[in-house]
């Protein structure tokens, strides 16, 4: 039954049994992995819930689109991993809060539609990386703990673990060809703890990574000193944390676009965001950014609204009050199961398809943005070389497309018609261009099809204006745009740009002349 669910969103069409049951699948599958997460940081495991309920919550509701889920995330916490072993968890709580400060700055400013510039072959490298990771992660849960020691799983207790988690893995497959009614993942986290409860399987549970038992996140002001020092030593971490949380949230919002063929709001996202951090930071959170992972079981679920994202969120908060009894007792073989087909789904196999049919650089840019997400588990920093190597591409390209069309008018006058941008990396071809010993007295450059791009383009000019002076020619410079003008004036102080006329410049006829 469908209704219009008229939380932010008015116009928006609801199945409220799709994104009830979508809510609760999600729950399950971000309880285990806030709780690791902030184990792994040397966190209280509490504080993991605590950031998925405020930032599963907030973002929610007033985040940039819906069907995005949030919650304390690994990407965020590793950030402040240092931080946590240096100074200590007041300092961490201060830092995450200054984090949500910086980034609804950045959404005050209107700066996230700069994840714009991350190419298609950075998104899929991206994605494929995260797949990966996903699924890398859920096989450390076959490893037990035996004497104080890690170890693999072996005998009877791995074929339980691996039985389960094929039995869940099966149950995702094969329900959606029988019935959609429900969330395929819900129905096979159930089936699998009713069948462990009831036959009394001996097998890891939630319980075994950390108490989920707590009361509601406690308000509490970090007792750190007020001072410029302080400011020091936060102000790095918040500043990575931030970014690393909105390249991550961003992409994922990217995702989600393509996903549901609609379009999320970069900024409102950044301010959410940024608002839920810095509540993290007051009510003992470890602070997050969106989940791809449980985003995509969102989707998959059927979700497209914001109700599953709120119904998670308080979902969590009331089995931290009231529910941890029973969730301690879910087996983790039924999350892994969950959770590795949200990796075989996240994974985009058409990128293997299509490795012959586009550019090596784009294939390449799709391996090492994968190999970095893999290595490093830092998205930020993959997403970020991912782009810097592909304006350099661009940048490359762009380079070898300047070239000049020359011919000798009646009355003896040589003309350059320049093709292509002059910028930085093209100056040198620019240059060599020109054949200014054998050329006449009187030469033309024509900019019409070209435009001078930078300040290594204004020295290009100036080195070939002087070559001429040298020797006594003259040089003309035509059709240049007004920007070209205006940059040209602008760097008369910084470079020596060869005027041969006079000392101003001579518009006339849209000709400038030296």
């Amino acid at each position: 039954m469908k209704k219009v669910f008229n939380l932010f969103d008015l116009t928006q069409k609801v199945n409220y049994k799709t994104e009830v049951l979508a809510g609760l699948t999600v729950a399950m599958t971000m309880i285990p992995e806030s709780l690791s997460f902030a184990i792994l940081a040397g966190f209280p495991p509490l504080m993991g819930l605590y950031a998925s309920f405020i930032a599963g919550l907030i973002t929610a509701i007033f985040g940039g689109r819906p069907g995005m889920i949030s919650g304390g995330a690994g990407a965020t916490v590793i950030t402040l991993i240092a931080l946590m072993n240096s100074n200590g968890l007041e300092y961490v709580l201060a830092a995450v809060a200054l984090a949500g400060v910086i980034q609804i700055f950045i959404g005050l400013f209107k700066l996230g539609k700069f994840i714009r510039l991350v190419p298609h072959p950075v998104m899929f490298g991206f994605v494929n990386g995260l797949a990966i990771v996903i699924f890398m992660s859920q096989i450390k849960q076959f490893k037990t703990i035996v004497n104080g020691e890690v170890s693999w799983l072996t005998g009877t207790p791995l074929l339980i673990m691996a039985g389960l988690v094929a039995l869940t893995i099966a149950i995702v497959i094969f329900l959606p060809k029988l019935t959609k009614a429900v969330p395929s993942s819900l129905v096979a986290i159930v089936v699998v703890f009713l069948l462990v409860y009831f036959l009394g399987i001996d097998t890891k549970t939630v319980k075994d990574i950390a108490s989920v038992s707590g009361g509601f996140p406690p308000f509490h002001i970090p007792e750190i000193p007020i001072s410029f020092e302080t400011l020091k030593i936060i102000a790095p971490y918040s500043m990575v944390m931030a970014a690393v949380g909105l390249t991550e949230g961003l992409l994922t919002l990217n995702l989600v676009d393509e996903i549901t063929e609609t379009k999320g709001n970069g900024n409102r996202e950044c301010i959410a965001q940024g608002s839920s951090n810095m509540l993290n930071g007051f009510f003992f959170g470890m602070g997050g950014c969106p989940m791809i992972a449980q985003t995509l079981v969102n989707l998959s679920a059927g979700s497209r609204a914001r109700l599953s994202g709120i119904i998670a969120a308080l979902t969590i908060l009331i089995i931290v009050l009231f529910g941890a009894p029973v969730i301690e007792k879910v087996p983790m073989a039924a999350l892994v199961g969950v959770m590795i087909m949200v990796a075989i789904g996240t994974f985009e196999w058409v990128s293997l398809k299509i490795i012959n049919k586009v550019p090596k650089k784009d294939v390449f840019l799709v391996i090492i943005v994968a190999v970095i997400t893999v290595i490093l588990h830092n998205l930020a920093l993959a997403v970020l070389v991912g782009v810097i190597l592909s304006a350099l591409f661009f940048a490359w390209e762009s380079a070898k497309r300047i070239r000049a069309r020359k011919y000798v008018d009646d009355d003896g006058i040589k003309h350059y018609e320049i093709f292509g941008p002059l910028f930085f990396a093209s100056t040198t071809n620019f240059i060599e261009k020109f054949d200014v010993l054998n050329d006449p007295e009187e030469v033309i450059i024509d900019f019409k099809e070209s435009r001078v791009s930078d300040m290594s383009a204004i020295e290009a000019l100036n080195v070939i204006t002087q070559r001429y002076h040298k020797i006594g020619k003259k040089v003309h410079l035509r059709y240049l745009s007004k920007d070209c003008i205006r940059l040209l004036k602008n760097a008369e102080a910084i470079i020596d740009v060869n005027i041969m006329e006079d000392p101003t410049y001579k518009i006339v006829e849209n000709r400038i002349e030296y």
